[in-house]
């Protein structure tokens, strides 16, 4: 016999036609900045529970760790948007909840960080020095 078991699903999940690239992409194509936001010069992550019902619509989209000066409004609204595919089961109704983060970062700020590691290997004390012992450096760059 062998040990790997196959999950069977017995129900079809409503998912978003496109997969997750393309729910990315509609995401950030609808989002808009909110004014209070830009002034305040406020910054964060939204976080929006929401279900998925059998015909691929969403309801009752609630907020689960907001951010304040509109971001949490505009974040609901995007998610009200969203329409994924139906499904059938059967005749069984299939309710899916979700969460999802939407990002806001404010538009033209766009920071890049840069990490620059230097290591230089351990040298044995009694040792003469040797030119294979040179200094390695290792440069990340992460853009946030």
């Amino acid at each position: 016999m062998s040990d790997h078991h196959h999950k069977k699903q017995f129900l079809n999940l409503p998912k978003y036609p496109g997969g997750n690239k393309a729910f990315r992409e509609f995401i950030a194509e609808q989002l808009h900045y909110p004014e209070e936001a830009l002034e305040a010069k406020a910054e964060g992550s939204v976080v929006v529970e929401y279900d998925i019902l059998d015909n691929g619509s969403v309801s009752n989209p609630r907020v689960l760790k907001g951010l304040g000066h509109g971001c949490d409004e505009e974040a609901l609204r995007v998610i009200g948007l969203l329409r994924f595919e139906k499904v059938k089961n059967r005749g069984v109704r299939v309710r899916l909840t979700s969460k999802t983060t939407i990002n806001f970062h404010l538009p033209g700020a766009n920071p890049l960080l840069a990490v620059s590691y230097t290591m230089e290997p351990e040298k044995p004390k009694n040792e003469p020095e040797k030119k294979s012992g040179e200094a390695v450096t290792y440069n990340y760059t992460l853009q946030l």
